[in-house]
C-alpha cells in the first residue's frame, strides 16, 4: 500500500469519528450502541466462563442497558475478572474489528463471524424471553450474515471500520457516563468498589484512562501501519 492510500484510510477513520459525533443521536447511531451493548453483555459472560462459571441469560434493552445473569465460582478474582469485563470487553472487541479490517482484504469474513458470534449471543437472549432483545440480536446476525452473502468487499471494509472505531467511541462515553458522572447506579464499577473498597468513580476514571490509552495504542499502530508518524 503506497503513503497516500494509507493516508486515505486514516482520513476514512477521522471522517468516521466526525459522522459519528454528529449523527449520535440518531437512528443511524443507535443499532451501533445496541451492538456495543451486546459485545459489553457477551464479554461479562464469557469471563465467567473462563473462571469456570457458566451464562444463565443476557438481557438487551430499548434504554442501550442489560445485563449478564451468569453462575461464577464465589472467588475474588473470578467476581472482580467478571465485572470488570463489560466495559473493557466491548472496548477489545471494537479494537479487534478495527485493526482486523484494516489489515485484510477478506473483511467480508470479520462479518460472518460477527454474525456467528451474535447468533450464539441470541440463544442467552431468547432465555429471557424480552421481544426487543431477541429481535435486534437476531436482527444483526441476520444482516451481518446477508452482508456477507450479497454486499461487496467495498461495503465490508468501511462498514467494519466505521463499526470499530464508533463502538471504541461509545465505550468512552458510556464510561463517563455510567461511570464518573453517575454513581451508586448497581454498575460494573459499584460492583468492582464493593470487592475492593476503592470508590467507584475512581474506578470508573482508571477504566477511562485504560480506554483511552488502548485506543491511542491501537491508532498509533494503525497510523504505523500506514507509514504515516503518530
Amino acid at each position: 500500500m503506497n503513503l497516500s492510500d494509507g493516508k486515505m484510510q486514516v482520513l476514512h477513520l477521522f471522517l468516521f469519528v466526525i459522522a459519528a459525533l454528529l449523527l449520535w443521536n440518531t437512528p443511524i447511531i443507535y443499532p451501533i450502541k445496541i451492538f456495543v451493548v451486546m459485545l459489553h453483555e457477551l464479554s461479562h459472560g464469557i469471563m465467567a466462563i473462563l473462571f469456570g462459571g457458566e451464562i444463565v441469560e443476557i438481557q438487551i434493552g430499548s434504554n442501550q442497558g442489560g445485563y449478564c445473569k451468569y453462575i461464577s465460582k464465589p472467588s475474588f478474582w473470578s467476581k472482580f475478572m467478571t465485572a470488570s469485563a463489560g466495559y473493557l470487553g466491548s472496548l477489545f472487541w471494537g479494537i479487534v474489528i478495527l485493526i482486523s479490517a484494516i489489515n485484510t482484504s477478506k473483511d467480508k469474513y470479520i462479518s460472518l463471524i460477527l454474525s456467528l458470534i451474535i447468533f450464539c449471543l441470541s440463544w442467552f437472549v431468547f432465555q429471557t424471553g424480552e421481544t426487543f432483545g431477541i429481535a435486534m440480536t437476531i436482527g444483526t446476525a441476520l444482516f451481518l450474515l446477508a452482508a456477507f452473502i450479497w454486499l461487496p468487499p467495498f461495503f465490508h471494509d468501511r462498514f467494519l471500520k466505521f463499526l470499530g472505531i464508533t463502538s471504541c467511541v461509545y465505550v468512552i462515553w458510556d464510561i463517563k457516563d455510567d461511570l464518573i458522572d453517575r454513581s451508586g447506579i448497581g454498575s460494573d464499577a459499584d460492583a468492582i468498589a464493593e470487592l475492593t473498597g476503592f470508590d467507584s468513580k475512581l474506578i470508573g476514571g482508571v477504566w477511562m484512562a485504560l480506554a483511552i490509552i488502548s485506543i491511542f495504542i491501537a491508532l498509533r499502530y494503525v497510523f504505523k501501519k500506514q507509514k504515516i508518524d503518530f
